[in-house]
């Protein structure tokens, strides 16, 4: 049984689609598995004990070599080059958990007898199917319908499992925050950065919430996020009276995991590192304003999501001409409340 996984991007949805990872390859337990994804999450699944094959989608960085004359002919052959590999095998099943016309372009390609993922997908990936799932639920959450994929296969109340590779980096974190905050004290990782202008909550907030932890909770606090958050990160720091660490683009995702499972609290707006967060098995806080928690919030029963509940939220929209107030009326008070650590 040859089994193709294709959930390109994001950070986040890669994380969710675990579950259905683990489910599937437990209902087919001799099955290889090949997953396709986007260089952008590809850091989370290399090494996964389950994944026999994993083939990472150049997408952005092809389409830029096309766009220049120079390149071009290299990005051409490259594109040739992963559609060699994709098509090199014949499958049993392919399933595209992302449903966008990338992914549908993509099990369109694959050799596979049974192709299967959601109908009235966006973009008309759907058809490029051969097996729909009724078209899921929006509100419901997007693990919990990656889950219904396994389901579908025959999985029975598969459990929301999520597995990461993470032991040898568990151990590299381990190491270099020893010392970092005195025996007993709390460790507490704040991820602050998010995509959406919308999901941002004041820097201003962000130190001030920080200075209370050190000084309430007496923790040492570490700034996370990519390496262009790092100016992010130092200006929250600036404006802080205590002392915190900017470890933006100091981690691989995986040593991101690592530092989460390793905290007291990750305290996160809606982003990717709070899906990656929350499967490394950390206590998250996640603010949310413009997005709905039940829909992409942490998933399980020990994390807690604050939000003003305001009657525009959750809006879905990146852009808001009204000043984001869903964020920026959640108070410092309102989160500390939250702590109980």
């Amino acid at each position: 049984m040859k089994i193709l996984f294709i959930k390109l991007s994001a950070i986040g949805d890669v994380v969710q689609t675990l579950p259905a990872l683990e489910a599937i390859k437990k209902l087919y337990p001799d099955s290889e598995l090949m997953w396709v994804v986007e260089e952008a999450a590809a850091g989370i699944l290399e090494g996964h004990p389950l994944i026999d094959r994993l083939l990472v989608s150049r997408r952005k960085a092809w389409l830029r070599e096309l766009r220049n004359p120079l390149t071009a002919i290299k990005g051409i052959r490259d594109i040739s080059r992963f559609i060699r590999e994709l098509r090199s095998i014949r499958y049993d099943i392919a399933i595209d958990f992302q449903g966008l016309l990338k992914s549908g372009m993509l099990i369109g390609l694959a050799r596979a007898a049974r192709k299967i993922g959601f109908d009235r997908t966006r973009e008309l990936s759907y058809l490029f199917l051969n097996e729909r799932l009724p078209a899921y639920d929006i509100e419901k959450h997007a693990l919990e319908r990656y889950l219904d994929v396994a389901r579908y296969l025959g999985a029975r109340e598969p459990p929301p499992a999520c597995s990461l590779p993470i032991e040898r980096e568990v151990s590299a974190i381990r190491n270099k925050i020893k010392g970092i905050s005195s025996q007993g004290s709390p460790l507490i990782a704040v991820n602050p950065v998010a995509r959406w202008k919308t999901k941002l909550w004041p820097e201003r907030k962000f130190a001030d919430l920080a200075d209370r932890l050190v000084k309430e909770k007496n923790a040492a606090v570490i700034f996370t996020g990519s390496p262009e958050d790092k100016a992010v990160n130092d200006r929250i720091i600036s404006m802080m009276s205590e002392s915190a660490m900017n470890w933006a683009g100091e981690t691989t995702l995986k040593e991101l995991a690592a530092l989460a499972s390793l905290t007291d609290l990750f305290i996160t707006t809606d982003t990717g590192p709070m899906h990656l967060a929350a499967a490394a098995g950390a206590k998250v806080l996640a603010l949310f304003g413009p997005t709905a928690p039940w829909r992409t919030g942490p998933y399980g029963p020990s994390h807690v999501v604050v939000r003003t509940g305001i009657s525009c939220s959750p809006c879905f929209q990146r852009k808001c001409e009204i000043g984001v107030r869903c964020m920026e009326e959640i108070t410092v008070d309102e989160v500390m409340e939250k702590i109980k650590i």
